[in-house]
């Protein structure tokens, strides 16, 4: 039985705790870039420019995605290697809900920037916002995957400095365009509040989002299975990797 989703969700704040997170964000120091992250993101800053904006953040939504596909991927495979051990199976299919849960708030987060983007009226070429990124996502996919299958707890680092990178930029950008709080944000996107909220809030929303990804990855390479780890199992399957 697959283990309950709403577990795995990240937390939804008010529009106060959210401006707490903000300044929590920018006072902190930004994880150390790797090769391969800082790689991935000067290659963005040439094609789409180092400053940031909401078409950028397009792109790097795209790629936030990728990782968790993968490691659904490999969590897949492993589950047909169970031979008949349930209790390691269903730690498999949790940890398969856990990728999907962030793969769809990534989702979320590219909707949300989508209809910022269509409010501002700014318009998105084909070619550098549809198939450009395309483009980038099919080594960075094959790569994640690859590393995965390699070795887990590097992916999962790898994605913690990606996330580290994404809240920072988020909350930065917050900071430098005050006029995002007087831009009220309504409709079916808004539904994760019972409370009215603006542009600024949802960015917020969208880089505490970004730090609780970090977080599970960070969690997840130290060998621990959710930043909120659940009940340990018997000691029949409790040793037993299941990443790979």
């Amino acid at each position: 039985m697959i283990a309950d989703t709403t577990t795995f969700e990240t937390p939804t704040l008010s529009p106060a705790a959210l401006r707490m997170e903000q300044n929590n964000t920018l006072t902190s120091p930004r994880q150390r870039r790797n090769p391969i992250t800082f790689m991935l993101f000067a290659t963005i800053d040439v094609l789409y420019g180092r400053k940031a904006d909401l078409r950028k953040f397009l792109v790097l939504e795209h790629l936030a995605q990728i990782p968790y596909r993968s490691w659904e991927r490999v969590a897949q495979r492993r589950i047909a290697r169970t031979n008949g051990r349930s209790r390691l199976a269903r730690r498999i299919q949790e940890r398969v809900a856990e990728a999907r849960t962030q793969h769809d708030n990534e989702q979320w987060h590219m909707l949300v920037i989508e209809e910022l983007i269509a409010r501002c009226g700014a318009r998105l070429g084909h070619l550098r916002y549809r198939i450009l990124p395309r483009l980038i996502a099919g080594p960075w996919q094959l790569f994640t995957w690859i590393l995965h299958l390699v070795k887990p707890e590097w992916s999962y680092t790898l994605n913690a400095a990606f996330e580290d990178h994404a809240e920072h930029e988020y909350m930065r950008f917050v900071a430098s365009h005050p006029e995002l709080a007087t831009q009220a944000f309504g409709g079916e996107l808004s539904d994760r509040w019972s409370q009215p909220v603006t542009a600024a809030d949802v960015l917020r929303q969208i880089g505490h989002d970004e730090r609780y990804h970090k977080l599970e990855s960070r969690a997840a390479a130290t060998g621990a299975f959710h930043v909120h780890q659940p009940a340990a199992l018997d000691n029949e399957t409790a040793d037993e990797p299941i990443a790979a």
